[in-house]
């Protein structure tokens, strides 16, 4: 098994989430996910090829794909993405709603918002 099987196993499980967000039509703010996302990898790339540097961490050459960024693998940035865009959208999708009474009450006495 290779890694990047490995990880579609993780990222289906994003991508389900994500279009149950989007079904239910309730989602994240997706700039705020996209600038977390940019600061996510760019830490990923910075802290795994110091740890690949320093021998902490290594991998099988036959199960990765050869794509490198620096030293550290494409396939270890897909936690990175799945993490990022998991929680917001889990977030979204088993926040709260309010009831029928929840809305009415902060509708105000004319049923409109105030």
């Amino acid at each position: 098994m290779t890694y990047w099987m490995l990880n579609a196993v993780f990222l289906a499980v994003v991508a389900a989430v994500v279009v149950a967000v989007l079904l239910e039509r309730r989602s994240p703010r997706w700039t705020s996910v996209a600038v977390v996302l940019v600061v996510v990898l760019l830490m990923t790339a910075l802290f795994d090829n110091i740890m690949i540097g320093v021998g902490l961490v290594g991998y099988d050459e036959s199960r990765i794909s050869g794509a490198l960024v620096g030293i550290a693998p494409l396939e270890d940035f897909a936690y990175a993405v799945a993490a990022v865009v998991l929680l917001p959208t889990l977030w979204a999708l088993l926040a709260k709603r309010p009831s029928a009474v929840e809305r009415a009450e902060s509708a105000g006495p004319g049923g409109t918002d105030a």
